[in-house]
Parts: C-alpha cells; structure tokens; sequence
C-alpha cells in the first residue's frame, strides 16, 4: 500500500494535469487523474463545443483538491485556456501552424476558438480572396497561422490568408509546369468583373477577356456567366513569369469569320446595327460575331466631326464592303459609298417610256432606300 501511494501524485490548486476520461453523462465527467481518488469535472465546469468521449485524454485544472464529498474538483475549460494561451503564444514564436474551428461571425471578421480561448480572424485575412459571406465559415475547422499576439491584453489574431497564399504559389507552380498553351482545361468561375470573368484551374485562375466570351458582343460577363459554373476553356496564353493566364470560352470551331470569303467579298451592299461609337468611326455588326468599322470619313459624304453627328448605337444602316481581312477578322465600310448605291439603284429602274416607279410610288419608294 505504501508503494502505491508513493506512486499516486499529490495535487495542489491550480495544478494543471493530464487525465483520462473514464465515465461521461449529462451532469459531470469522471476523470483518472493518477491519484488517490479520481476527479469529477462538473457541467459548469466542461469546455463548450466539447465531444467528451471514455477513454479520451484531456488536459484538467485542479479546482479543489478535496471537497466535502472528499472528491478533486477539476476544471477542464479553465485548463484549456491556461494550455490554449500558452501554446497560441508557442504558435506565435515559432509560426506553427493550428486548427481552430470558427464560432461566429463579429464585427470586421469572424470569432474561433482555439482551446477554449476566443480569437479573431479578420475578414481581410479569411482568405487569399475577397470572402462575401463569412457566415458560410460558421462551424468550419480551418488551419491558420497566429498573426499577432498579446498574452496580457488576451488578443489573438490569427490568419487563413496566409497558408493560402503559400499553398497557392506551389500549386500555381506545378500547374504552371503542367499548362500547356492550345489545351483545353475545366474550371470553375470564381469572379465577374467588367472586363471579363475569373477561372479556377484548380489552384490557379485564369482570366477569359470579354472579347473571348462568346463571338458576339457581350457588355458584360453575367450575360454569360455566374459564378459558381463549372466551364470548358481553351488556354490561349501563358505568362509563366508574371503568372498570368489567358483563357477562351468561346469555341474555335464556331468563328464566325472562317470562310466568310464565301459569304461576302468587296462591294458588296449590307445591312447591319450601329454597335459602338469611337472617335475614328463607328462599329457596325452585320451578323452575329461579324463587326466592320465604317471610318468617320465613310460615314457620310458631308464634313462631320464625329459619328454621332450621323448615327447612333442602335441604328440600323446600309453600308458598303470596302475590304475584307479575314486572317485579322476585319472588314471595311462605307456609309456614303451606300448612298451613291441606293441611289443608282433607284433612277435605274425606270420603264421603257422613262417612267421610273418614283413617279408611281413617289417619296415613300426613296425613303425605302434611305431606311
């Protein structure tokens, strides 16, 4: 008996232990403190949020080495603060890594717990990227770094940013090596912005233009796009020094402009929709995917200073093929060689008397032309 006692330690208050969990239920947790006498952690007394299971080992803070039932009070939320500051302070010096579970969402971030010790994480440092909802990262175990830290005034920041950017540049390196320009790759679309849409590679993005959307005019990406889709894209370019990515949407089988040789050639007389308006001319679509620029001096046979003096974004105008470029996808218009066109057309039809369907139909037959 002598030797037994000699083996069992001796506890003080405030002593913080090492025990094992021998008997859970809803009131108060049994625990194999290696003493005399087991000790009891009271409700009151667990940490929140806490899976207490037989058997499991927990860290305990002696709260009363003998009660009036000659029991040891232990405290295991207290000993899992004193141990979380202590290894948060570790954490800190050393920049290890720790597992923290996110709690709730407060002003400027979110709140984790870290062994029972409260934390916060900045929305700024949530992620590598702009985080919307930070109530989509309640209850989420993350592994984050301590940011700053004072014991004393019980402040500790953490970050998730960081790991992920270090995750980032090594995945973005192999996937780097991988990528290859001309291949096709399925992503996800991460962010819209007005110049186009952001593509997750899978720990890369890559950025589709607002050209490369679609063959016709697109104003904006969400008239394509919403995050969230899962795409097929084609990779156009690589900028491996500067990490950058050119991606396509739109598919190369479908252009538009392939054999349009076939379909248009030099003087040819077209319709088409005022599209955009520049300082030099006016872009025109005569079919979808199709654009031709009508240079501010083919606008009209009159002095202008701008397209605007003529037409608008919207209009519906006949124009002339000047040229074609089909390896640069371009082609040249004319507003006022159009003119001369209908015109012809107009005094040419005439009967055999020199009666012209102008004398029959009068001004509603020009303004057909005009339309």
């Amino acid at each position: 008996m002598d030797e037994i006692e000699k083996s069992m330690r001796r506890v003080h208050k405030g002593d913080i232990l090492n025990g094992t969990i021998i008997a859970v239920n809803a009131e108060e947790i049994l625990v194999n403190i290696n003493h005399t006498s087991d000790g009891i952690v009271r409700k009151e007394e667990m940490a929140e949020g806490y899976d207490y299971k037989a058997g499991d080992a927990i860290s305990v803070m002696v709260s009363d080495p003998h009660d009036n039932e000659g029991n040891v009070v232990l405290s295991h939320k207290s000993a899992e603060e004193i141990v979380g500051w202590e290894e948060l302070e570790e954490a800190f010096a050393q920049k290890k890594k720790i597992s923290v579970k996110i709690t709730d969402v407060v002003k400027g971030g979110v709140s984790a717990s870290y062994r029972n010790v409260r934390c916060f994480i900045p929305g700024s440092l949530l992620s590598y990227r702009f985080v919307e909802d930070m109530g989509s990262y309640v209850g989420k175990e993350l592994e984050v770094v301590v940011e700053d830290f004072d014991k004393e005034k019980k402040r500790a920041v953490l970050s998730r940013k960081v790991i992920e950017v270090v995750e980032r540049q090594a995945m973005m390196k192999q996937l780097m090596d991988q990528l290859q320009t001309g291949e096709m790759r399925q992503g996800v679309v991460t962010k819209l912005m007005k110049f186009g849409a952001f593509v997750d590679l899978g720990g890369v993005e890559g950025l589709i233009y607002l050209d490369d959307l679609a063959w016709h005019r697109v104003n904006d990406p969400s008239e394509i796009l919403t995050v969230g889709d899962r795409v097929t894209v084609f990779v156009a370019n690589i900028d491996k020094k500067n990490g950058k990515i050119s991606l396509v949407l739109k598919k190369v089988e479908e252009d538009p402009w392939k054999g349009i040789g076939a379909h248009y050639k030099a003087d040819d007389l077209v319709d088409g929709t005022v599209v955009r308006l520049v300082d030099f001319g006016a872009f025109v679509e005569i079919e979808p995917g199709i654009e031709g620029l009508v240079h501010l001096s083919e606008i009209s046979s009159e002095h202008i200073r701008k397209p605007s003096d003529i037409v608008k974004v919207g209009d519906r105008i006949k124009a002339i093929i000047l040229n074609i470029d089909e390896q640069d996808k371009r082609i040249s218009l004319s507003m006022k060689e159009a003119e001369g066109k209908t015109q012809d057309a107009f005094e040419s039809v005439q009967d055999e008397q020199g009666t012209t369907l102008g004398d029959l139909f009068g001004d509603k037959f020009k303004d057909f032309f005009k339309e």
